[in-house]
């Protein structure tokens, strides 16, 4: 025995869907309820007569006639949970859950949904409808254009597009205090008004798996050229030209993988089909609204690009079975667009049974009705929408002009539609431009211009001999025999500054982290008794930000300054597709040169040699992916006023630039007295001091010998972090450790405290290979 499916709903998508369940071998009846003048023609297929609303009789209905799947084509019957009562009795549902289905129904669960899930969307506040001052103090206050949704369903028709802010707060007393959208305004979403080209894409999923179809463009206004009231929908086309292969990636990427991962997380896995409306901003596309069920007339259209080979019944049950994986959905090369023919008067009042002839169409136009109903032996109107005009061709001008001569073919009385579905693809093809230039591809070269002539002050700012610091040839030059140097050795260092940087962004402070890039590479240098001669920076980005750019390379100006470097040379590479928006990632190179007879660590290093610890500036620039870690548990956020001063806030505390130790240390190094230093790193104690000892010694690092400085003590407490493990990830208030005789102890602290950081003595080299960390207790007081 075939599949026996309940279709619900009246419209030009149920006919649609009929047309194409009904080409399927598996099934063996199709009821729709209660169905039009359309749907009764097609082959296995019967209408009936019941209240979709009445969810009792539907069931009672379903069980009577073996009915093997529900599929429910308007909104409503989900939003008020219909799936939970087939679910009682075992019939699957083609569609979610009431819960899931608050997606649609409710405008303020969806913004919340994507705000925690990070789905691109428009800024947004909501408000209670008795809360019309609040709401209005926003839109006078809030700095850009709003959109005004009633978060309820409004059968379409509650959003409201103000062009004033006058025109916002009417609109606001509408909703909230007229309730001109009824219950559907008792909550109002007050969005950021999003600007671009509007497509539609509909999806299958069965709560794990979601396979998208080709992007559809509507058009919404009754009137040619988007002019006149709003309607349900007056035309459709697909594929829409604008959603790009490219764009199609981004949109799974960036939202409707998210959206069924995140609602299965969260509890109320999506099964059916899932509409998103998006826009195409210039930052990208951007969730307009969900819809939990077919889109019209959006689905008439995309039923005739589907694929014959495409069973539409074997993929609803794979959905509503969890195996959508299982089937494969595929669509015909070409376009399909659909024409409505509405009621004179539509949107507003209109007459109803006007008599319908219908006169031959071309072979590849389908007529789905959507408001007639049948009266004697005519087809008569009962609708605003009446009927869908559909083609399907190789060619978006092809099927067009199908779909017109489909058009001609019907009369009514009344009948009303537009001459100008797909202008806006038909427009495109018209004015496409004669090639492609760079700044198309989303590489401006006159924003790096720009940035080139901002920053030569500041790197004019770090000349020093051996380098007169200009930039805007193909390489740095440096003089090294102008340094002095007699036999010099070059070291070269390269670093970054690892996940600090999303910190950076996300605080919106950039210069910092400059200073870290070069701390991170000079300080290097130094354990080998370098000094800093010069260095070169790469800026890599998605859309390269001069402001952003440049407060960077300030912050390297800063940081080649106090290493006493010349920043000679770097590279900037804008690349459109390989970081996210805001995003920016930093690398530098250092080069120094130390005497041949001065290079660290001396082959000498003994068991007794002492352990010197120069203090650090904070965290450094090491270990932030633990501390994002603990930021996100702690309760706080980077704006929150920072628990150990309250002069500043967390995020620019945990932003403290590496302490760069040229002028601490290089005197010393110079003068003889240092065996060894080691820069602590990622690795802490742990990792970094066995590299500059020789294999067969180790050490050991007394802990109480300095105190822990409250931003250590702040992140083991609330990351509940064991000592230990602090000792091996945070330098933890000593940023390089320094080895000396212990005939030299007295002369390099007191070489080493014309410096910036204080000096402790806090350990010794041991016999024993490793690192001993002692009296770490000390740390938990």
């Amino acid at each position: 025995m075939g599949v026996r499916i309940l279709l619900l709903g009246n419209g030009g998508r149920e006919h649609a869907l009929a047309w194409k369940l009904a080409q399927s071998d598996l099934l063996d009846c199709l009821y729709v309820c209660p169905g039009n003048g359309g749907t009764a023609q097609e082959p296995k297929t019967v209408n009936v007569d019941l209240s979709t609303s009445d969810f009792p009789r539907l069931v009672d209905f379903a069980v009577k006639n073996k009915v093997d799947l529900v599929v429910p084509g308007p909104e409503q019957p989900l939003v008020d949970g219909i799936e939970t009562h087939f679910r009682k009795v075992g019939i699957p549902v083609f569609g979610p859950s009431e819960l899931a289905a608050k997606m649609e129904g409710s405008k303020a669960f969806s913004k919340d949904f994507m705000a925690r899930h990070n789905i691109p969307t428009a800024a947004y506040r909501i408000f209670k409808n008795d809360q019309i001052n609040e709401a209005v103090d926003y839109v006078k206050t809030c700095g850009h254009k709003v959109v005004l949704k009633a978060s309820g369903l409004a059968a379409g028709k509650g959003v409201l597009i103000p062009e004033t802010t006058e025109e916002a707060i009417a609109g606001l007393q509408d909703i909230m205090v007229k309730n001109v959208f009824g219950t559907a305004g008792n909550e109002v979403v007050i969005e950021e008004l999003l600007t671009g080209p509007e497509v539609s894409v509909l999806a299958f999923s069965d709560g794990y798996t979601i396979v998208p179809l080709p992007a559809a463009q509507d058009h919404k206004r009754i009137g040619e050229g988007d002019t006149g009231l709003n309607t349900g929908g007056m035309g459709a086309y697909t594929p829409a030209g604008v959603a790009t292969p490219a764009i199609m990636d981004q949109i799974m990427k960036e939202t409707l993988r998210p959206t069924i991962d995140g609602m299965r997380r969260d509890g109320f896995p999506f099964v059916g089909l899932l509409f998103t409306g998006f826009m195409l901003t210039p930052s990208g596309p951007k969730v307009l609204e969900y819809n939990v069920r077919f889109g019209d007339p959006e689905t008439e259209a995309l039923m005739l690009l589907l694929s014959d080979e495409v069973d539409l019944v074997s993929v609803m049950m794979a959905c509503a079975n969890h195996h959508l994986d299982s089937t494969k959905i595929s669509v015909r090369p070409g376009f399909a667009v659909s024409v409505i023919l509405a009621s004179q008067g539509y949107p507003g009042a209109y007459p109803k049974g006007k008599v319908i002839d219908f006169k031959p169409v071309p072979s590849n136009v389908v007529v789905f009705h959507a408001g007639t109903t049948k009266a004697g032996n005519n087809i008569v109107t009962s609708g605003g929408r009446v009927l869908a005009v559909t083609a399907y061709a190789p060619s978006i001008q092809e099927a067009l002009d199908a779909a017109y001569v489909g058009v001609d073919a019907i009369s009514f009385e009344g009948k009303t539609y537009r001459r100008d579905i797909g202008h806006r693809a038909l427009n495109a093809i018209h004015d496409k431009a004669p090639g492609l230039t760079y700044a198309q591809a989303g590489v401006s070269v006159d924003a790096g211009n720009d940035l080139v002539e901002i920053i030569k002050p500041y790197v004019r700012s770090t000349r020093r001999t051996g380098a007169d610091a200009e930039i805007g040839g193909f390489g740095g030059i440096f003089d090294l025999k102008a340094t002095g140097y007699r036999d010099p050795v070059l070291v070269s260092g390269a670093d970054g500054v690892g996940t600090k940087l999303r910190v950076a962004v996300d605080v919106g402070i950039h210069d910092l982290v400059g200073i870290d890039l070069v701390a991170m590479s000079v300080n290097d240098l130094l354990v080998q008794g370098a000094e800093p001669l010069y260095f070169l920076d790469y800026y890599g980005c998605g859309k390269l930000d001069v402001k952003v750019a440049s407060q960077v390379v300030k912050g390297i100006a800063d940081g080649c300054q106090q290493a006493g470097c010349a920043l000679i040379g770097g590279e900037t590479a804008e690349m459109p597709g390989m970081y996210s928006e805001g995003d920016y990632d930093l690398a530098g190179f250092a080069v120094g040169a130390v005497e041949r007879d001065q290079i660290l660590p001396t082959p000498d290093i003994a068991v007794g040699d002492v352990l010197l610890g120069i203090t650090s500036s904070g965290l450094h620039s090491n270990g932030f992916s633990l501390v994002r870690k603990v930021i996100s548990i702690s309760g706080l956020t980077y704006q929150s006023p920072c628990p150990w001063d309250t002069n500043t806030t967390l995020g620019r505390a945990l932003l403290e630039p590496t302490r760069i130790y040229t002028s601490q240390v290089l005197p010393a190094t110079k003068a003889g007295l240092l065996k060894g230093m080691s820069h602590i790193t990622g690795g802490g104690f742990v990792e970094n001091i066995p590299r500059v000892l020789p294999k067969d010694l180790g050490c050991y690092v007394d802990a109480s010998t300095w105190a822990l400085p409250p931003v250590f003590k702040f992140l083991a407490q609330h990351g509940e972090i064991a000592p230990l493990e602090m000792a091996r990830t945070f330098n933890n208030g000593i940023g390089m450790i320094v080895i000396v005789s212990p005939n030299n102890v007295d002369a390099t602290i007191a070489a080493l405290s014309q410096g910036v950081g204080s000096v402790y003595k806090v350990g010794e080299v041991t016999a024993k290979p490793g690192v001993e960390m002692r009296n770490l207790h000390a740390w938990s007081l």
